[in-house]
């Protein structure tokens, strides 16, 4: 059974009931999915190689800040 619900204009807008909605959703998944376009092997290395120096860049920040405060607080603290 599907509901009814009325705007603020006076309309009254019927939505469909559960299993039409799940239908629906399912529908637009695969429109989506149709869209996506997979990456040459040449893109997915270069994007695997910015992830990787991104992450060693990152690695190199956290380990310096541990590295600098732990002796910051050796000094502080003794």
């Amino acid at each position: 059974m599907a509901k009814s619900t009325k705007q603020s204009n006076g309309d009254i807008v019927v939505k469909p009931n559960v299993i039409q909605r799940i239908g629906m959703f399912i529908k637009q998944i695969i429109d989506e999915m149709r869209k996506v376009v997979t990456p040459t092997r040449k893109q997915l290395f270069m994007w695997v190689l910015a992830v990787f120096i991104f992450v060693v860049l990152l690695m190199v920040l956290v380990t310096a800040m541990d590295f600098g405060l732990g002796n910051l607080a050796f000094l502080i603290f003794g």
